[in-house]
């Protein structure tokens, strides 16, 4: 680097050059002397250091509390002269200075570009510079707009650059050469492609994207892609406005502006033209909504992209995008698994699909791999979301073929939330005599095949939930404390459909009849009851069995019940049976769900009546929340010093809180810009 005495130097400083301003070797791109006095306010030029002012011997004003909004090195105090120049002479990167420093070299380096007009070569060198800049300070919204407004701008002084999409926002406007390309295809008549259509979406100021378009940003543009070219696979047409584009730099600096478009053709200006934004829109939260899985894994897995089970959760459509090759060969494992009659160690489903053994089971584990499997065809019992009791570490799932409409994995019918809450009572009572014998399985079955209002898909869950029943002896203990909590009026269904499916065959089995008391003492509803509601389904005129026939004595003999493989249906009881389950389906599902203790780090917590605005976050990040909505602003002091007293890490607590307000309230609750801002709208609305 060429070396340039201060008292000599005067204008630019080139890169190559460097300039010693008292004691301190600054280095170049940056203006020397006094300049002129500006066009537009009378001031000195701000973009030059005058060496001729007084520098103070302290330099210590990293807060930038001698400066005005609109910082000039010679109107600056002394102590932030100082300040300044040791920020440029230390590499111009250190965060602890006010922006306000960074804005000083910055205006030295647009008026290069856009006032000397440079060649091309150090323009490159000088936008590579801001966005260093840019990357370095972004943190900061004053930053993101005027150095992303230039770096825009200054794309449209290289004529190949508008010929390209952009898929990143820099700047709060739309950048000047998407507007300059799709102005002229809207004026030569040409149909949008999907890239920039999703440009122009991407790029405008209106746009937010949600946590998954961010966090899988390369998925979310081939999904988008995708779902644009099977709408409109000849592309979209773009309706020339009457209005004229003009484009116009307004300097940071505030000392020029500059037309930007003045040597071009008429443009039509389509900044205004909203119809392809909507569509545009409509695309993305559907590209979005696709990828919710595939973002939950990899905000769980941070390394997992490219993973067998993050590549299984994307959109089948863009599978062939973003190879896996371990997807057939667990294809063909599950395959196997399933004809050998799906019972599977619930361990090796997750080495299989992780890649290592884990060391415990959870629900949000579970329901990853059940998503995954989906994706590929096989289904998983027990549904991790819908059962008696979850599959232990060393237990087995049943793995099985999944029919076409995996739809309703997530969003069962309710036909199918009925058909799972009897299929468990039934095993619960069936297992009184510590098995389910091939009659009770038989009875079981049929009850599964008999119904009409299942889709094939949930009827093929029915009958591996049953497998999966008949293999795991069901624990009444583990209902023990949510039966005793549930409402009198769900302990009374419940038990009303315990004894509907205890005579479903039109015999009462004393074990069964016995399992029924000890589950009523269980919810505490009294055994005496049992036989009062024993009497009110049993169909008129058919005995109830007391005790078991003295073969020995003379007695009148009773038939015994049919044998084989034939199952005698009584439609009186299979219509006790449908009522009694509706009375109990909408009330249970508190009940047949998951061990909280099994996945405490993100089960959702119980919500107390005031904070139920606030649910679907857990526990943790509700409390941040409820703190965060009491005010404005916070500093990035008082949010991390929240965020530690919950355990949290600052960026994942805020990122959590955001995603959810944007599925809940449409919007993001807290930005950062010079500190931490909180949206007021929502959070009158979350506190009123």
């Amino acid at each position: 680097m060429k070396s340039s005495k201060s008292k000599r130097a005067d204008g630019w400083i080139p890169r190559s050059e460097n300039v010693r301003v008292r004691g301190r070797d600054i280095g170049g791109m940056i203006y020397i002397g006094r300049g002129s006095r500006t066009r537009r306010n009378g001031h000195p030029d701000n973009a030059f250091i005058d060496t001729s002012k007084t520098v103070s011997r302290t330099s210590n004003d990293y807060e930038g509390c001698g400066m005005g909004y609109w910082p000039s090195y010679s109107e600056i105090s002394p102590r932030s002269r100082a300040t300044y120049l040791d920020w440029l002479s230390n590499g111009r990167s250190d965060t602890r200075y006010n922006v306000g420093y960074v804005f000083l070299y910055f205006y030295g380096l647009e008026r290069r570009v856009f006032v000397d007009k440079t060649d091309s070569k150090e323009r490159a060198d000088i936008v590579a510079e801001v966005h260093r800049l840019l990357e370095t300070y972004g943190h900061d919204r004053s930053i993101r707009c005027y150095l992303g407004n230039f770096i825009n701008a200054a794309s449209t002084l290289d004529p190949g650059n508008t010929s390209r999409p952009i898929f990143k926002r820099a700047g709060c406007k739309v950048p000047a050469n998407v507007l300059l390309a799709l102005g002229r295809m809207a004026a030569n008549g040409e149909s949008l492609t999907s890239d920039w259509l999703l440009s122009w979406y991407l790029c405008h100021p209106e746009t937010r994207l949600r946590t998954p378009a961010r966090r899988a940003s390369a998925e979310f543009r081939e999904y988008f892609r995708y779902l644009f070219d099977q709408e409109f696979p000849s592309g979209l047409a773009l309706r020339a406005p009457k209005r004229r584009l003009t484009l116009m730099y307004d300097a940071a600096s505030c000392n020029f502006a500059v037309n930007l478009i003045k040597k071009l053709d008429k443009i039509p200006d389509v900044s205004n033209v909203s119809p392809p934004l909507s569509i545009a829109r409509a695309i993305a939260d559907e590209a979005t909504k696709g990828l919710e899985k595939y973002s939950r894994y990899l905000g769980r897995n941070p390394d997992g992209r490219g993973t067998l089970e993050a590549h299984a959760l994307l959109p089948e459509a863009v599978w062939s995008l973003f190879p896996c090759r371990e997807k057939e060969e667990l294809r063909t494992w599950a395959a196997s698994q399933v004809e050998a009659g799906g019972l599977v160690p619930v361990q090796d489903v997750l080495e299989r699909l992780e890649g290592a053994r884990p060391d415990k089971v959870g629900k949000h584990q579970l329901i990853g791999v059940a998503d995954a499997l989906a994706r590929l065809g096989v289904g998983m019992a027990p549904d991790p979301r819908f059962a008696l009791q979850q599959p232990r570490y060393g237990g087995p799932v049943v793995l099985f073929h999944l029919p076409g409409d995996i739809g309703t994995i997530e969003d069962p019918s309710e036909a199918y939330r009925n058909a799972i809450v009897s299929l468990a009572v039934g095993a619960l009572v069936a297992y009184s005599d510590g098995r389910i014998d091939a009659s009770e399985r038989e009875y079981l079955a049929f009850q599964i095949d008999s119904n009409q209002s299942v889709t094939e898909s949930e009827q093929a869950r029915l009958h591996a939930n049953l497998t999966w029943m008949t293999a795991i002896p069901p624990d009444m203990s583990r209902l023990g404390n949510r039966l005793r909590n549930a409402t009198k009026s769900t302990r009374e269904a419940l038990g009303r459909l315990a004894v509907a499916v205890a005579g479903a065959d039109g015999a009462r089995d004393p074990e069964k009849i016995r399992t029924i008391e000890r589950l009523y003492d269980t919810m505490g509803l009294g055994r005496k009851r049992v036989y009062s509601d024993l009497h009110a389904f049993s169909p008129a005129a058919e005995p109830v069995t007391v005790r078991r026939a003295d073969l020995t004595a003379r007695e009148f003999t009773i038939p015994s019940r049919p044998r084989g493989n034939t199952v005698m249906l009584d439609e009186a009881r299979v219509s006790a049976i449908k009522a009694a389950t509706a009375d109990v389906s909408l009330m249970l599902n508190d009940i047949f769900a998951d061990d909280e203790d099994d996945d405490t780090e993100i089960a959702d917590d119980a919500v107390p009546d005031e904070d139920m605005k606030f649910r679907g976050l857990d526990m943790p990040h509700r409390a941040v929340a409820l703190v965060l909505v009491t005010r404005n602003q916070w500093t990035e002091e008082e949010v991390a010093a929240l965020a530690d007293e919950h355990q949290l890490m600052v960026a994942g607590a805020l990122e959590t809180i955001n995603e959810w307000a944007y599925e809940r309230l449409g919007d993001a609750l807290i930005e950062q810009y010079d500190r931490y801002e909180v949206n007021g709208n929502l959070a009158q609305e979350l506190k009123r």
